[in-house]
């Protein structure tokens, strides 16, 4: 299975993996709206050997097949403050 990885022009660090080619009609109206239009970062076939930073392959592979997309965001900003009060 191929998929087409997309980089988001309105968010930071924000992706979007389909299934190669990819269909933008699944996205929620809301998602595409706030993604922008989608810039292609690239294209990799999902093997069992391919390693992925956030989820593996099988998980991702459910993703694009329902709903038919992976939206990968940044995780939240570490609360520095928040972590030397609790020292």
């Amino acid at each position: 299975m191929l998929c087409a990885v997309y980089r988001s022009p309105k968010r930071a660090d924000t992706y979007l993996y389909m299934a190669h080619p990819a269909d933008f009609s699944v996205l929620p109206e809301t998602l595409a709206k706030s993604f922008g239009k989608p810039q292609h970062v690239m294209t990799i076939a999902l093997t069992e050997q391919r390693t992925l930073a956030r989820l593996s392959v099988s998980e991702l592979k459910e993703h694009l097949n329902d709903p038919g997309f992976y939206l990968q965001i940044p995780p939240p900003p570490e609360n520095l403050l928040k972590k030397e009060l609790a020292k």
